[in-house]
């Protein structure tokens, strides 16, 4: 069964760039990215690699962990690495699963067989994971697509956000920008609720500012 949101996502202990991991372990009370890519020294995945290096800081402030996955060897990982910090202009200070075994790949319905990538590589796979290991995003991208790490870090920020309180994000939001009042709150209790405001636009389509800015 593919994993779904609100799953549990599998543990797993596998090889990395970065030593053996077990994944609880290692993601602790993090929220977590783990993204896949079809092979080592592939010229998308360089891209995309040194990207996530690059915005360590973004995810940091977010309480964000994060780990690439390919069916490469460790060996394989390290020399790439030197590659991406070559190329990108950044240094790779993630950890990079040794999937060899699609140990992990097939746990986490990573190997879509009818894909361009073939019946044994890994798609563009994405999973954001929360602290209590549960799934909260998933997206796969083609091969030929790299993927938008802002819509990630946006994506993130509307979950941080919206389980803390009772809103939900509209579409193009950004953080800081308005929100939308979960249908279950009446518009009474709304303006209790939410003292910056608000707008009833329609009885089911009620905005309010950004409760935690």
């Amino acid at each position: 069964m593919a994993l779904q949101l609100g799953d549990q996502v599998p543990d797993f202990t596998q090889k990395s760039s970065a030593g053996d991991i077990n994944f609880y372990e290692w993601a602790g009370d993090s929220w977590v990215v783990l993204f896949s890519h079809p092979a080592d020294y592939t010229p998308v995945c360089t891209t995309e690699l040194g990207t996530v290096a690059k915005y360590r800081a973004e995810f940091d402030k977010r309480n964000v962990k994060t780990i690439a996955l390919s069916v490469d060897g460790v060996e394989s990982h390290n020399g790439w690495i030197g590659d991406i910090n070559e190329t990108q202009g950044t240094s790779v200070d993630y950890p990079i699963l040794a999937d060899e075994d699609k140990k992990v790949s097939e746990l986490y319905g990573m190997i879509h067989p009818n894909s361009s990538t073939g019946n044994t590589l890994t798609v563009r796979s994405v999973f954001v994971i929360d602290p209590n290991k549960k799934l909260r995003l998933s997206i796969t991208y083609p091969a030929s697509t790299g993927r938008n790490f802002d819509e990630i870090l946006r994506v993130i920020d509307s979950l941080q956000l919206t389980d803390y309180h009772k809103v939900a994000t509209p579409a193009n939001w950004q953080d800081g920008g308005d929100c939308v009042v979960v249908p279950s709150i009446s518009t009474e209790d709304a303006k209790q609720q939410f003292p910056k405001g608000v707008t009833e636009v329609k009885p089911y389509l009620r905005m309010t500012p950004q409760p935690n800015k």
